[in-house]
Parts: C-alpha cells; structure tokens; sequence
C-alpha cells in the first residue's frame, strides 16, 4: 500500500494514517530507506535524517562497494579487520587462516553471487575432507560473515539462513581415576607438577594455566580472575587445597613482579610433552593434557554438582558443552542403583501384590 504523506520536504513528511515525523533516504547500496522517527518537530527530524545520511557517507568511506559490486576477498578483508580486536590473537588467528586458505579461494565472486546452494556445496566438498567439527566451525565463520554483510548493507539478506552443519558427534570425554592421576604426577617432571595440580583442580585450560601472572591471583579470597579466555570474556577461577599448594610451592620472592608469569619459560609444546611422557611411562593411553578439563569435570558431576555449577566453573558459554558429562563412571551408576534398595527394599520382600507381578513377567518372558 502506498504512503499515504501530507507533507514532504528534504526527507522529512508526515502521513495521514499515523502520527509523528517519518525520515527517507538512500543508504550504502542505493535502496530508498523509510522509518519513523520519535522526533517532536521538523528541526528535530532533520538531525535525525541527518544522522542517517552521515552514517551512509561513513560507509562509503570505509570502502564499500557500489550495490552488487562487493566482492567476497573484500568483505572477507573488511571481515577480519571487525574481528582482530574482538578476538584474543590465536582464536583471531585460526578464523584468518580459515578464511583466506578455505572461504575466500571457494568463493572467488562477488558477495551478491553467493547462493544457498553455492554453500551447501562448500559444506558438502570439505566434509569429505575434515571433521564434521571443522565444517562446522567453517560454516559458523561464514554465517558470522554474511551476517555482517547484510548489516553493513552489502547486501539485503545472508545466504546461508537454512544451509545445516554436518552432525557433529559428541565430545570427547576421557578422565581419570584418582589412583591413575597421582601415578601420573608421581611420574611427571617437578616442574610440570603444579601445572597438572592446577589445571585438574581447577579445569583451566592449558593456555590459561600457562598464561597465569601473579597479579591474576586473589589468595586472600582464594581466587583467580581471569581477564582473557578462549571464548574471548573473563572468569573467575575458584581454588581448592589442591589448587593452593600448588601455587604455594611456587617461587615468590621481593623481586617477583606482579607481571611476571607463574611459570616463565614454559611452552605449550613442552607442557604436552612433558605429560605425554609421563603417561606413558605409567602406561595410560589416550589422554592428553587437556582431558584434565574432562577429569575435573566428570568428578564435579560425580560428586554432585549440576550441568549448569560445571558449565560455569569451566566457563562453557553454551550449556549443550558441558552436557558432555551426564555420563558417570560405572562404579558410580552401580552404587547409586544400589540406594534404591533403600526405598524398595521392603516392598520386595513383603509385597505379595508386587512378587506376583515379578511372578507373572517372568512367565511371559520365559
């Protein structure tokens, strides 16, 4: 239905079918945009139209093409340039090498090109040649993408609305016993024993460990307040006796700067070493540093701690990544089946109703 206006001037007109002030324009890609605005009167209508016609010269000084001429490399550019300051430096890295070795050569065309179909197909070629997981962390970088895309007004709506990942099996979940974890401290390097005491207290990742300063620690509150994490927001670490002595068998002296890391000189590449020798010489197979996270995790579940208190603790933004721990060692399973002797214990023996129903089951199965 057409507008029905009263009043038109330099953008500004008014309709008949609703009160107040309404604003056109042509934005970045040419389209004529219209909106009502709250303004009070003319003079206030015209900054805000003003406003809009200011950010549309802003855009096109940033570079943007004319409608439909924008092509992928540049919006993939662009893209990267938006991502470098919201990201820590090796998760904004993986995203660059995701986009210039993998998105860009797939998509050597303009932006306004790209089909639904076009992405199914990327989906489709790299699934016979990485991990679901990796198609879908591609795939999520390229949404993320498009969706920018139609808010910088490249181009009106994204593509990939509907284009699903490959499922993505369940996550790996691989903790240890008690007794096999003091084994493999026992066999692990002096040096590399605080830093498994840490991360399994703690479930901290490998790099957060390793990135730890001094003036990161709160031990008055027995704490620790992290300010970058994988996910890219702060968290606060809570540390057990555990935890506590580890960082007091430390080196701490006057000339100990608050800077200064809790274990300098040490690389990732030597943490996973290390420990991959120590579990080998105990004889545990398949379990990488990281499956400490898993070991602190599984045993929170185990001892009562809910999906959403581990989700926390472990700084999981998505609750569907600590669902991974449901599951309970056996051990456990058996001997909480066990408690329910408690409240049929009786009824088993005494109920004479419910052992002629167990009677006539058996029957019919035999």
């Amino acid at each position: 239905m057409a507008r029905k206006s009263v009043q038109t001037r330099d953008g500004i007109y008014q309709r008949k079918d609703r009160p107040g002030f309404w604003i056109s324009w042509n934005d970045v890609q040419g389209r004529r945009r219209y909106r009502k605005t709250d303004a009070q009167n003319i003079t206030q209508a015209k900054q805000i139209r003003s406003a809009e016609l200011l950010r549309v010269e802003q855009a096109r000084a940033l570079g943007f093409a004319p409608p439909g001429e924008e092509t992928f490399a540049a919006l993939a550019k662009r893209f990267l340039t938006y991502q470098k300051s919201r990201l820590t430096p090796r998760a904004y890295d993986r995203e660059r090498s995701i986009v210039e070795l993998h998105l860009q050569p797939f998509f050597p065309c303009k932006v306004a090109s790209v089909r639904r179909v076009d992405i199914q197909r990327y989906v489709t070629v790299r699934s016979a040649k990485v991990s679901a997981h990796t198609v879908q962390k591609e795939l999520n970088i390229l949404k993320h993408l498009l969706r920018l895309a139609v808010e910088w007004e490249i181009i009106p709506f994204h593509p990939s609305q509907g284009v699903k990942s490959p499922r993505v099996p369940a996550g790996r979940v691989r903790y240890l016993q008690p007794a096999e974890l003091r084994a493999v401290i026992q066999a692990a390097p002096a040096w590399l024993v605080p830093i498994v005491a840490i991360a399994v207290s703690t479930g901290m990742r490998r790099s957060e460990v390793i990135g730890l300063r001094w003036l990161d620690l709160d031990l008055v509150h027995d704490r620790i307040m992290l300010s970058h994490t994988k996910n890219g927001e702060s968290r606060i670490v809570y540390l057990n006796k555990a935890a506590q002595a580890a960082i007091g068998s430390l080196p701490f002296d006057a000339n100990t700067k608050p800077t200064d890391k809790l274990f300098p000189d040490v690389t990732h590449d030597q943490v996973s070493t290390a420990f991959r020798r120590a579990c080998k010489a105990v004889e545990i197979v398949d379990f990488r540093f990281h499956d400490l996270r898993h070991t602190a995790a599984s045993w929170l579940r185990m001892q009562g701690a809910d999906i959403h208190t581990v989700a926390q603790l472990l700084g999981h933004k998505d609750l569907r990544m600590a669902a991974r721990y449901q599951h309970l060692s056996p051990a456990f399973l058996a001997d909480a089946v066990g408690r329910l002797d408690t409240v049929f214990g009786e009824l088993r023996y005494q109920d004479v109703t419910a052992q002629k129903a167990i009677a006539a089951v058996a029957t019919v199965t035999c």
